[in-house]
């Protein structure tokens, strides 16, 4: 009878001290599943894939579909880049949705501006028998419409891409942050960022409004100015080629010299798919001694006037001419 009350109490011992480690193996398991399977797990390796630019990973984990566009900020330095402005950056927790799915929220922010990206993720198959999985509901990737004047070529965080006809869409992750813009040596457009927070939020479009450089400006009035002081060399009334003309009833007593007052400001439009330049204006003085036919007496003559002249701009890769067109 002893022999068998003591089994009695061994057996219990064992019993309760595997009912402490089920309850035990219990509590870790839902412990393991909230913290390293939960949705805001595959939230943040998605946002980690971003950060890295790894395109491949992020794509796979958002589960999502390329649009017809451009892919050059999908991946690498370009998508990495797309996370530098994000600040603050917190993953919130779970919460439900329709369906037994559950909703994510990323907060952060941008420049200061407070912003957030939702993710909506559904249960997937057990991990080890235990483990849940969580998995993004399908999307389509967002993407960005843009366009640039008189080019064919732009850039999205630093990444050339090419412009057919001056238009191009690309696709893009998010939340990101995405730079576009244009820049030659004799060409460029001030860049225009567009924050993208979701795939069903429309992103507005981009218009990259390219212009002349000031190295291009200063190339073309270098030109300019040096065919105005050839011409104000020519000690004549009326230079050979040139805008400036003057004129007298009387006799030129002395040399005549010509001296520029205000040289042209140069400016550069896009007009039908060319570069032109718009009309010119040289403030030109004229100087010379003259004698008057009926009296004989000699006079200093000084005049500046305002002369107005066009000029085409040719460009040919990194090459510039200027031609001046006289309207007489």
């Amino acid at each position: 009878m002893k022999n068998g009350t003591q089994l009695i109490k061994i057996a219990t011992t064992w019993l309760l001290i595997f009912m402490l480690a089920l309850a035990a193996a219990i509590v870790t398991i839902t412990v393991v599943n909230g913290r390293e399977f939960g949705p805001e797990k595959t939230v943040a390796h998605y946002l980690q894939a971003l950060r890295d630019g790894d395109g491949a990973k992020a794509l796979g984990l958002l589960q999502a579909k390329l649009p017809d566009a451009n892919a050059a900020a999908l991946d690498g330095p370009a998508l990495a880049k797309s996370q530098e402005a994000l600040e603050n950056v917190s993953v919130g927790e779970a919460v439900d949705a329709p369906e037994g799915r559950k909703r994510v929220s990323v907060n952060y922010t941008i420049a200061g501006t407070a912003l957030a990206s939702d993710f909506t993720l559904e249960p997937g198959p057990r991990q080890w028998l235990f483990f849940d999985s969580w998995t993004m509901v399908p999307t389509t990737l967002p993407s960005i419409h843009a366009s640039v004047v008189n080019a064919n070529q732009a850039s999205i965080n630093g990444v050339d891409a090419n412009m057919p006809d001056g238009h191009n869409s690309f696709a893009v992750f998010y939340p990101g942050n995405y730079e576009l813009e244009y820049r030659s040596p004799l060409f460029a457009a001030p860049p225009v960022t567009r924050n993208v927070t979701s795939a069903a939020q429309p992103v507005p479009a981009v218009g990259l409004s390219t212009g002349p450089t000031s190295d291009l400006l200063a190339q073309v009035d270098g030109v300019v100015r040096k065919y105005l002081d050839t011409c104000a060399k020519q000690a004549v009334l009326m230079p050979t080629g040139c805008p400036m003309s003057a004129d007298t009833a009387n006799r030129v007593a002395s040399p005549i010299k010509w001296s520029i007052v205000e040289y042209p400001t140069i400016t550069i439009s896009p007009f039908g798919g060319q570069w032109i330049m718009a009309p010119l204006t040289v403030k030109a003085q004229v100087g010379f001694q003259e004698q008057d036919l009926f009296t004989g007496l000699l006079q200093d003559f000084k005049h500046a006037e305002n002369f107005d002249f066009t000029a085409k701009l040719a460009i040919n890769g990194s090459n510039v001419s200027v031609t001046p067109v006289l309207s007489y």
